[in-house]
């Protein structure tokens, strides 16, 4: 078993190195929304989004929960790696075929008719995304980090900042876009299945199907209905009030999402196998889920509120003039940014422990409160979703910490003091934010000085606070996070770690 400080400063490593690519990802995806925002019409936006829906759909389907019932598996044998890859490649190639077949029925729900042949050949991704299924699991076990992560960052770049503006200028529309998402899974699949190999004959085991199957089975339904809380506001937008307000939203929703991509998904990606390994040591597994949702909401907090503060002028910068009307749903979505990413941590320690089932129906009910907000909310246009999607968040963030909290034997006073470090901030750079921002609005200043200002003022508080009070601001295992980072960091880093541990003690 890997020793406590080893495996925190692998953690921190591996986060470091994942945030890094999935920083890079999410900067990727904001300058090829800049660029292609300005070349397609919000209708073809919002095409691929309803196109999306069901390629997320699909691929929760196709994996059926193969890949982290691998990582999860606390003795992982030959026959698991064989039957899972048989069972990943096989449903791959099932689901693509059903959602071939069923393109036209699908372009009659969403109302749009165009939707058919873009759904057809984005069924094509489906196998491929089977077949590299079990070799990013085994990756992950493996504690592979920084190779996946510049994978991801690396194939969502040569797919949409190279491939979708040539086809966007050679005037292919919406299949821009279809383009760029199967060239990403081309080049994701064929560096997963050379970089890492495994055994791939094919085999059916009974007894390593009910295994991988038993986890894979919970964690899928709890991943559906997830996929169905996350795109049911999508569903709700494009079938009732169109394309063009999907659009609009799809892209407030990413600009919300970015961020909390950027620290959720990393945190999420490196915490399960983390979380995982030490399965079986409550206090190693109590920890490890204290320092994530401290991270979290130490980072997440303050963005969502500066975000919020700052939306008409980021809308303004990140997609010009003509998406002025995303600003207002941005503004509500971007307050649930910590509730959408504290979830995902949560759901690492849910994962980790093998407690799939009571996650289930927790996402069963997080879906259909999406559902019910954004149903509720569509009468009042975009900001009525958006408020309904927003409560929902929170009711999502409530409920999994409380299964959080059981399973890692952790109180509800703990839990709230890991948040209070974030909540501060906020409030802080909330209020500093807003003058500031209000201040230069008041000058006439455009949306670049407005946002640079407001920015550079917050970015230069936050390491002032932090030297003032690292007793409140470094959360409540300091000392195991500043010697951690002093040995992984680089040395410049370590002789500002090496003052603050001074100051610490």
């Amino acid at each position: 078993m890997t020793g406590g400080r080893k495996l925190t400063e692998t953690t921190i490593s591996g986060f470091g190195w994942t945030s890094l690519a999935v920083g890079a990802r999410a900067l990727l995806q904001v300058i090829a929304i800049i660029f292609l925002a300005r070349l397609l019409a919000p209708e073809q936006f919002g095409l691929f989004a309803a196109a999306m829906v069901v390629g997320g759909f699909c691929a929760i389907i196709s994996e059926l929960g193969v890949s982290p019932a691998i990582v999860q598996r606390p003795a992982l044998e030959p026959r698991h790696i064989r039957t899972g890859f048989t069972l990943s490649v096989a449903m791959g190639l099932v689901v693509g075929l059903v959602a071939y077949l069923l393109a036209d029925a699908i372009a009659r729900f969403f109302q749009m008719p165009e939707l058919a042949g873009v759904v057809r050949i984005m069924a094509l991704g489906f196998p491929l995304r089977g077949i590299a299924t079990v070799a990013e699991a085994l990756a992950l076990r493996t504690f592979r980090f920084r190779w996946l992560a510049l994978i991801e960052a690396g194939a969502f770049g040569i797919g949409f900042i190279v491939v979708a503006p040539i086809l966007t200028l050679m005037d292919f529309g919406v299949y821009a876009l279809v383009g760029a998402y199967l060239t990403q899974n081309i080049v994701r699949t064929l560096i997963l299945l050379v970089g890492q190999p495994h055994e791939n004959r094919l085999m059916l085991e009974t007894r390593a199907v009910g295994e991988l199957l038993y986890f894979g089975t919970g964690f899928t339904i709890a991943k559906f209905c997830n996929y169905v809380a996350s795109q049911a506001d999508n569903m709700v937008v494009g079938r009732w009030l169109g394309p063009v307000a999907l659009g609009l939203y799809g892209h407030a929703y990413q600009l919300m999402a970015a961020p909390a991509i950027l620290v959720g998904q990393a945190l999420d990606r490196v915490l399960f196998p983390t979380m995982a390994s030490v399965q079986s040591q409550p206090e190693r597994l109590a920890r490890a889920y204290r320092g994530g949702i401290f991270a979290c909401a130490t980072v997440m907090l303050p963005a969502g509120v500066v975000i919020a503060i700052l939306a008409p002028e980021i809308v303004h910068i990140l997609l010009g003039p003509n998406w002025a009307s995303a600003a207002v749903p941005l503004r509500f979505l971007a307050l649930g940014m910590l509730f959408r990413t504290s979830s995902k941590i949560s759901d690492s320690i849910v994962r980790a422990t093998g407690a799939v089932y009571a996650r289930a129906w927790r996402q069963g009910v997080f879906a259909m409160a999406v559902f019910v907000g954004a149903l509720s909310g569509q009468q009042w246009g975009l900001i009525g979703v958006a408020i309904g999607v927003l409560c929902a968040l929170a009711l999502n963030f409530l409920m999994m910490a409380q299964l959080s909290l059981r399973l890692s034997a952790m109180s509800w006073r703990t839990f709230g003091q890991a948040h209070l470090p974030g909540a501060l901030l906020a409030l802080i750079l909330g209020g500093s934010s807003f003058t500031i921002a209000t201040g230069l609005r008041g000058t006439g200043a455009g949306s670049v000085p407005v946002v640079g200002g407001t920015v550079l003022v917050a970015a230069l508080l936050v390491p002032l606070l932090i030297w003032m009070r690292p007793q409140l601001f470094l959360g409540p295992d300091r000392e195991r996070l500043l010697l951690a980072l002093a040995n992984v960091g680089p040395m410049r880093m370590r002789r500002g770690i090496a003052l603050l541990q001074r100051r610490v003690s």
